[in-house]
């Protein structure tokens, strides 16, 4: 009705949403010399627009007290950096005076970094989606009354549709704005209401047990494309939590379907195009149900992600493509998003001048000019390079179909002696990729963006006993912790120019405390425990809505949007209910805090009775269901070789085991388990310890009885 309703005023020919690819060559851009308001924002993505004719306004109390001042009606425009469609639009419209003119004269214009502010971007994307069959992306534009109440949401328009759409919606605001009104009420009791309808499922489902684990996984499976990996469809994203669950569902159960598609999935990311296989790392998606061409931009979460993915899959499987894949795309975060100030940058952009995607792809005769001759043959056929090209205007996007240990057996050549082929044409290629101009990167910090990397060192460090990656987990855990994280327990979300911005939201408060756990779990220093149980007691005390049982996505100190979201799903990184959920019932497990589990076990419950439905976009309350049905063991290994023991151990895809110990019993599970001498493991089960044993065979094997 919502639709209907808005249909009545725009016409269905305006309400345009993504175009066709070839809207982007020949757009034209209008020079402007002058520097708009934006020019003094903290994000790069809206410096990016200080050149625009628009009089864009940063979100805030300014650009809604001049809206309520002149009544007129917002534009909230939201983007990121990286987004290749949010460019075009700028170069097509907001670029032009003719376009800027009419955007000025008739509204506010706010322009959004949804990366800086996702509860902004929260509440207009679902706008969107309830306007248009849940359809949605970037950039998003959104149409509210003065104090932000949506009434209209689009995506990406071309000028022309931009021009009509701004004009049938100015006259609306002055001629109907009873109506205009009536549907911005709606609308948000509609972006409202959406959060309850994900929490009032089977009102018989109690809360987490085997059966509903065990059809969590069923209802995941049927929607798995078992031939090309991932999710069945046209496009496809890498969705690293939906992996994760998988793992841990064949650990526990020892179903090895569940198994078998994620070695496929990620075996198939891994060789096609969506992976860089000359610089490393991931691109956002693929818009190919075979992974080959992708989304050129390269975003931090993605790649933490599946670091810690791969990871975990090495571990199982002893994969020595995994292990590489690892190591690469390590290697890319580190030569490409350091920040030099500590820390990690969001993203690298899709675009350069040339175009999207030239900096990565290649012409056959531009090979054959840097390559060498013998082996040029050889490496074509594994990368699909072709004379025509592989993809658009004869240019060849690297992928493959065959791990280079099958390629190599298939053409009866040695292992070794293919990797360094391989290793070599890598050498060359990075080298002459290196003089071309390269694409921007978003230099702002993001504190959950940064809690995913992390993560994905400690894990990496666990699958591969590498030091050098402890060391560098340990220097992002306490940059976050100097710059982003006070006395109090309060986040920073954003780090940039040498201070923090915008207070943090749920997600930054829950992945920084579950990276703190990992990190405890490897060093067992206390210290990172205690500052996962601050930033869990802040969530509580600013986040948690004691009527729901569940947190809010903003803290009660925030400043009051059109409405206040309650995060069940996950995004583009896990839900962060979910990972809070977790969070509680780890740190109540370790701690032996019965309020912790408590809230846990209320979320779980509260959430089961729609989450049979939601689980392919929400894996990770099916990972958190996975922790509450099965056995769980706490490992405490206590004595002077603690550390080399834990090690050994956590060398082992353990996702049911937590750890901890060292020399001190300075936790309720350690008290009088210290020995007079050597080492001792316990594997506990409900505060019930087996015998101790002091090899790690012995553990290993108790855990596995």
């Amino acid at each position: 009705m919502l639709i209907e309703s808005i249909k009545e005023w725009v016409s269905p020919t305006v309400a345009v949403g993504l175009l066709s690819l070839s809207l982007f060559f020949g757009c034209k851009e209008s020079p402007h010399q002058f520097q708009n308001r934006l020019a003094n924002a903290s994000s790069p993505y809206l410096r990016e627009h200080a050149d625009n004719p628009v009089d864009w306004y940063e979100w805030g109390d300014e650009a809604l007290l001049k809206a309520k001042k002149e009544n007129k009606p917002l534009i909230i425009s939201v983007g990121y950096a990286a987004c290749h469609w949010c460019h075009v639009m700028e170069r097509e419209s907001f670029m032009d005076t003719a376009v800027a003119r009419i955007m000025n004269e008739n509204f506010v214009a706010v322009k959004v970094d949804r990366e800086e502010r996702p509860d902004l971007d929260n509440i207009y994307i679902n706008a969107c989606q309830l306007l248009n069959n849940g359809e949605a992306g970037w950039p998003l534009n959104a149409f509210a009354l003065p104090d932000g109440k949506p009434f209209f949401a689009g995506t990406y328009y071309t000028k022309d549709n931009w021009i009509k759409l701004l004009k049938q919606i100015a006259e609306s605001y002055r001629n109907k704005n009873n109506k205009v009104v009536l549907q911005a009420n709606a609308l948000t009791f509609g972006i409202i209401d959406n959060d309850s309808l994900l929490l009032n499922g089977d009102k018989g489902k109690t809360g987490m047990d085997q059966d509903l684990y065990r059809s969590l996984f069923e209802n995941a499976y049927k929607q798995i494309d078992l031939t090309n990996g991932g999710l069945k469809g046209q496009e496809k994203f890498p969705t690293p939590s939906l992996w994760e669950f998988m793992l841990q569902y064949y650990h526990l159960t020892g179903n090895k379907h569940a198994l078998d598609a994620t070695a496929n999935t990620i075996s198939k990311m891994a060789l096609g195009g969506i992976y860089d296989h000359i610089g490393g790392g991931f691109a956002r998606y693929s818009t190919d149900s075979l992974w080959r061409v992708p989304h050129f931009e390269k975003m931090l979460y993605d790649n933490a992600q599946l670091v810690s993915l791969y990871s975990h899959a090495y571990q199982i499987t002893g994969n020595d493509f995994f292990r590489k894949i690892v190591v690469g795309t390590l290697d890319f975060v580190d030569k490409e998003l350091a920040s030099p100030a500590g820390g990690f940058y969001c993203s690298i952009n899709a675009d350069t001048r040339e175009g999207e995607g030239r900096y990565y792809t290649w012409k056959s005769d531009e090979l054959n000019s840097v390559l060498d001759k013998d082996n040029i043959n050889v490496v074509k056929t594994y990368y699909n390079i072709s004379f025509d090209g592989n993809w658009e205007k004869g240019r060849n996007i690297l992928y493959s179909v065959q791990e280079p240990s099958d390629f190599a057996s298939a053409k009866n050549i040695p292992d070794k002696e293919f990797e360094g082929i391989l290793n070599n044409f890598r050498d060359k290629l990075l080298a002459e990729r290196n003089k071309r101009i390269k694409p921007t990167v978003d230099d702002k910090v993001l504190t959950s963006w940064n809690a995913l990397l992390l993560m994905a060192y400690v894990d990496a460090f666990n699958a591969l006993g590498d030091r050098l990656l402890l060391k560098k987990a340990l220097a992002v855990a306490s940059f976050l912790e100097k710059n982003m994280l006070d006395g109090s327990g309060h986040l920073w979300r954003s780090f940039r120019n040498s201070k923090g911005s915008i207070d943090g939201f749920l997600d930054d408060y829950g992945l920084l405390a579950k990276a703190y756990i990992g990190l405890y779990e490897v060093t067992f220093d206390k210290h990172w425990l205690m500052l996962s149980t601050k930033l869990a007691d802040y969530s509580i005390a600013n986040f948690y809505d004691n009527k729901s049982g569940l947190f809010y996505y903003t803290s009660a100190g925030s400043e009051k949007l059109a409405a206040r979201k309650i995060e069940i799903l996950n995004n583009v990184i896990p839900s962060s209910n979910a990972v809070m959920g977790e969070v509680l019932f780890v740190l109540g497990t370790l701690l032996e805090n019965e309020g912790y589990l408590q809230k846990s076990s209320a979320m779980t419950t509260k959430i089961a009775g729609r989450l049979g439905e939601t689980i392919a976009y929400s894996p990770e309350w099916g990972y958190l269901a996975g922790l509450t049905v099965h056995n769980n063991y706490e490992v405490a290994i206590m004595g002077a070789e603690a550390l080399q023991k834990n090690s050994e151990m956590q060398k082992n895809y353990l996702p049911n085991s937590l750890f901890m110990g060292g020399i001190e019993e300075n936790l309720p599970l350690l008290e009088n388990k210290l020995p007079r001498k050597g080492t001792l493991i316990y594997v506990c089960t409900d505060k019930t310890c087996r015998r101790p044993v002091s090899d790690v065979s012995s553990a290993l094997q108790q855990i596995k009885q």
